[in-house]
């Protein structure tokens, strides 16, 4: 039970403040949150303007990729926040701050809990004693991570009011929730809650929705709807707000995630624990395989192996797929084998990464969730879902010559995340311009669905869509992938609106350093000479990724250029599949005579663990990757572009926009 929530004389559950605790305000002036921290200012709600409030703060600066590398919630607590970084390169939390300032509330503004998927990120609140968490708006899955950990969530009002010495009765703060999030936080958290559930003294409420027309999102849910634990009585319809038990078709973790998974259950369930169907789950060793080769990962190698190692148990325990590295040599990143070798249109997946999302440029709801919840559900084959609202991206026309969907992605960014129009949302992709763009195209399309906050992306399906899953499965025809896929009813709502996006009107963009939100257009940038191209991860390394990198390079060497001297250019493989393709087309050969990098399949500067990272904070980054977040790719600054752009900006040695035929005229570096 979270020791905030208390029981009132009248039997009413009520939240109030513990005397002698504290309130640690984030605030955008850095110095005033390390005042906080060493005890010389205490601050309240009337002493904080709104504006005042840091916004986006994103779950790699709350618990960084070094932090993870714990699997026990109270050894990520000692080093919370310790990505927050000074103009000076300094850490504003040292180790211990949070865990020994006496704090139980956190505030902070907008978007709190951006980014990945880690629940370390409110583990490390959690156990540092925080039990309430103050923001303007909640990233999804961050949220669903607080629900799951029993974390009270509320407004700055709610907090002006309990600072004043005000009650504030429990349902204030679970009314914004469906009844069985709010179940989940008044029973501590999801293991108590489903101990609940288990004994009959808490139940999903039946579903009584009237037939209605639905949308991409809602069929699949509606389809994988139980009345029970015993997978039986299919729901027809759902609508937003509906909470369901939900069937999972299939999911997977990483070694980053894996170790808390079976810490988790075997805390719960104890040693002898058994998951469900083990066939449609899998692990993978992607994340962290080339942190060894990374200096500033040196100091943390023994960590990193304990976390390889207890995959290997849970794997071996559980008999789940497995994708581990052979011989030094990882299958490939999890999200990429997924979509190219199990998931299929049509299905729900779940697994312990936030760009799981990108399963939906086939056809199928897929989004990540934390590990207490993935540990939930490879245990019982459920788990519980609120139907979200959607949004309908109508796309139109057609990508011109050296744009790709990066560039859209980066559009929708700037434009409807930004506006908080796809926050919690999912984002469905359809119209006539979803045609012309390749299924890498539209897996890059979802991919970047977590960037924007949303839920997660969906796509409609097609012949491409099953002529393509087919030609990577034995013995299925592209039939029977036709017969799976899921279209919007006509009259389906969207509570985001439909919205419809001419390809032909858009024009190169990077999001500039710190956040992939805030994008610009190529040609607003005056010369940023470049460091590093890298050009890989779930996001852009893939086949028709490689066909864009090797296009501009093949038209560099015709014309007698390679990749500029000041620069470093690498090229990672998102799968073995993926190498192999490169190989067979030749690419290999073109990436050596420019001068590339060429790695084997792996997460690598994605998440700071390869090569590819920056060194120090002068360098440039232009990158093919999601998300640019201060320090997750080295300390440099990092823009982000498409596979194009990171091409031609390694020829050139700074961040260009790539046009067909641009290296026959000589330029300048």
């Amino acid at each position: 039970m979270n020791p905030l929530i208390h029981t009132a004389a009248d039997g009413r559950k009520v939240v109030r403040l513990t005397p002698g605790k504290r309130a640690l305000f984030l605030t955008k002036d850095l110095a005033r949150i390390g005042a906080q921290l060493r005890g010389e200012v205490e601050l309240g709600m009337e002493d904080v303007d709104l504006a005042e409030l840091l916004d986006d703060i994103n779950t790699d600066t709350m618990t960084p990729a070094w932090v993870c590398f714990r699997h026990r919630p109270e050894d990520i607590a000692l080093d919370a926040y310790a990505g927050l970084i000074d103009e000076q390169g300094q850490r504003v939390f040292e180790s211990r701050s949070l865990l020994d300032g006496g704090f139980e509330v956190i505030v902070s503004g907008q978007r709190k809990g951006t980014g990945s998927s880690r629940e370390t990120a409110p583990q490390a609140e959690r156990w540092s004693g925080v039990y309430l968490v103050i923001a303007s708006s909640f990233a999804p899955i961050h949220g669903r991570n607080n629900v799951n950990l029993g974390q009270l969530m509320g407004d700055h009002d709610q907090l002006r009011r309990l600072q004043a010495g005000e009650e504030i009765p429990l349902e204030e703060f679970t009314s914004r929730l469906d009844p069985i999030s709010a179940a989940i936080v008044e029973a501590g958290g999801l293991f108590p809650f489903a101990a609940l559930y288990a004994s009959g003294e808490v139940s999903v409420p039946a579903l009584e929705t009237p037939l209605r027309p639905m949308n991409m999102c809602e069929k699949i849910i509606a389809a994988k709807v139980v009345t029970g634990p015993d997978g039986e009585g299919a729901a027809p319809c759902v609508e937003p707000g509906n909470v369901c038990l939900v069937k999972v078709d299939g999911g997977y973790s990483h070694e980053f995630t894996t170790a808390q998974v079976h810490h988790f259950l075997s805390q719960e369930y104890g040693e002898d624990y058994t998951v469900q169907n083990p066939a449609k789950f899998a692990v993978f060793e992607d994340h962290l395989l080339y942190a060894d080769g990374v200096e500033r990962m040196a100091p943390f190698s023994d960590k990193i192996q304990a976390l390889r190692d207890l995959q290997r148990e849970f794997q071996r325990h559980t008999g789940v797929r497995d994708y581990s590295a052979q011989d030094g040599i990882s299958p490939g990143i999890c999200h990429q084998v997924a979509r190219e070798l199990f998931v299929d249109p049509g299905d729900f997946i779940q697994a312990t990464d936030s760009h799981t999302c990108m399963g939906g440029g086939s056809n199928a709801l897929a989004y990540g969730v934390g590990s207490t919840e993935y540990a939930g559900l490879v245990s019982s084959g459920f788990t519980i879902v609120r139907v979200p609202e959607s949004i309908r991206f109508e796309l139109v026309g057609e990508l011109n010559p050296g744009m790709t969907a990066k560039d859209l992605m980066l559009h929708i960014l700037d434009t409807y995340a930004k506006r908080e129009e796809t926050l919690d949302r999912v984002m469905e992709f359809g119209g006539p311009g979803l045609a012309s763009l390749s299924m890498d195209e539209r897996a890059t399309l979802c991919n970047m669905a977590t960037e924007c906050s949303a839920r997660s992306g969906i796509c409609e399906g097609d012949d491409l869509t099953a002529e393509w899953i087919a030609a990577r499965r034995e013995g299925v025809t592209p039939d029977a992938f036709r017969a799976r896929f899921v279209a919007p009813d006509e009259g389906a709502e969207y509570s985001g609106g439909v919205h419809q996006i001419d390809l032909s009107t858009l024009v190169p963009m990077v999001a500039e350093p710190g956040d992939p939100t805030y994008g610009r257009a190529i040609d607003e940038l005056e010369g940023v000479p470049i460091d590093i191209a890298y050009g890989g991860s779930c996001t852009a390394g893939k086949e028709h990724d490689m066909d864009f990198y090797a296009l501009v390079l093949s038209e560099a060497l015709d014309a007698g250029r390679q990749v500029s001297p000041a620069t470093q250019m690498l090229i990672q493989f998102g799968s073995e599949a993926v190498a192999e393709y490169a190989k067979r087309k030749g690419y290999l050969e073109v990436f050596e005579r420019a001068g590339v990098q060429v790695i084997d399949p792996g997460c690598g500067a994605c998440i700071g663990c390869g090569p590819g990272v920056s060194e120090n904070r002068e360098q440039v980054t232009i990158s093919a990757i999601n998300r640019n977040f201060n320090g997750r790719s080295g300390p440099g600054r990092l823009y982000l572009g498409s596979p194009l752009t990171v091409a031609a900006s390694a020829v050139e040695g700074r961040i260009v926009a790539y046009t067909p035929g641009m290296f026959r005229t000589p330029t300048s570096v």
